[in-house]
């Protein structure tokens, strides 16, 4: 990319979209389209349509989507794989039609079978059935994966798909009711702290094992794929090994400072018992991440007191 092309980030508010364009600018990308959902909705059509045959992006980083933890995505599972499916169907067919030179799609570690090999490489995909509880957001992102390999084998696009571990930092979203874990568990400490309550119940055995990668890494990763990469596999993106959900409870509950106990309720689901990916190719292109668990955490912790633990 130079530093005046023209570059579309979907879902720019969010998570990982505000993390890519504070990347971009610190970098010198001076040309960023951004759209909020209110001003183009990625579910229609024709607004798509229009916005790249108005605007003409020459690279598209897709980090639009919806997305949540086990609660979520059982009570919502219809909204899941329709609302994902719409925005990867219509972005990427417009980025075609309009002669966009790269776009970068963002799928997710749950695209793995459930049972497969760990650490989860690469070619484990489609060797077996997926978590069913986070299934319908997994087939959409496994759709979007396969639009790209399939765009560029029948029109020679250059779309490539990255796989990210358990993503985490500031712009989370910290709704009990819809959040992935990690952010789930700094509001409970939280509010447990604040409202001097002697213990924070979790979901599950507390056993599962994930892969925590800090969102400004996983942007650097983007970028760094978005302008080093042209494969059409996928690529695993994370940090090295994995923690278990325990683990990351005491590590939580010591950046926020609560004195309590903290109580696992086994009668909940655990969601798969292990997810942590291979990262070897990614490695072998010259990427790591650099920012440690612990690191990652108090930073989050302290974006979320400035803007949200306060209320």
């Amino acid at each position: 990319m130079e530093k005046d092309s023209r570059i579309l980030v979907t879902g720019h508010r969010g998570l990982v979209g505000s993390a890519l364009v504070r990347l971009l600018q610190v970098r010198g990308f001076t040309n960023l389209l951004l759209r909020s959902s209110e001003e183009l909705d990625l579910r229609d059509q024709a607004a798509v349509r229009s916005l790249f045959r108005s605007e003409k992006p020459s690279h598209v980083f897709m980090a639009a989507g919806k997305t949540g933890g086990i609660q979520a995505n059982t009570t919502y599972p219809a909204e899941f794989i329709y609302t994902n499916l719409q925005i990867q169907n219509n972005v990427m067919h417009s980025a075609w039609e309009s002669g966009v030179k790269k776009l970068l799609f963002i799928a997710c570690s749950c695209i793995y079978p459930r049972d497969c090999p760990q650490p989860m490489g690469e070619d484990s995909l489609l060797t077996g059935p997926l978590e069913p509880t986070s299934e319908p957001f997994a087939v959409a992102k496994l759709a979007g994966l396969k639009m790209c390999q399939s765009y560029n084998r029948q029109y020679e696009t250059n779309f490539i798909s990255v796989v990210p571990a358990t993503v985490y930092g500031p712009k989370d979203n910290f709704d009990l009711a819809t959040s992935h874990f990690l952010s789930a568990l700094i509001v409970r400490f939280h509010r447990a702290k604040v409202e001097k309550a002697p213990e924070v119940v979790l979901w599950g055995t507390g056993t599962p094992e994930r892969q925590l990668m800090y969102v400004d890494d996983f942007a650097d990763a983007c970028l760094f794929l978005m302008e080093r990469y042209d494969g059409t596999e996928h690529i695993n993106v994370g940090s090295d090994g994995g923690i278990t959900i325990r683990e990351a409870a005491e590590m939580v509950k010591e950046v926020v400072g609560f004195g309590g106990e903290v109580v696992f309720d086994k009668t909940k689901p655990d969601g798969a018992a292990r997810k942590v990916l291979d990262c070897g190719r990614v490695r072998a292109l010259g990427w790591t991440a650099r920012t440690p668990v612990r690191e990652g955490l108090r930073k989050t912790y302290d974006w979320y007191l400035s803007t949200i633990g306060h209320r």
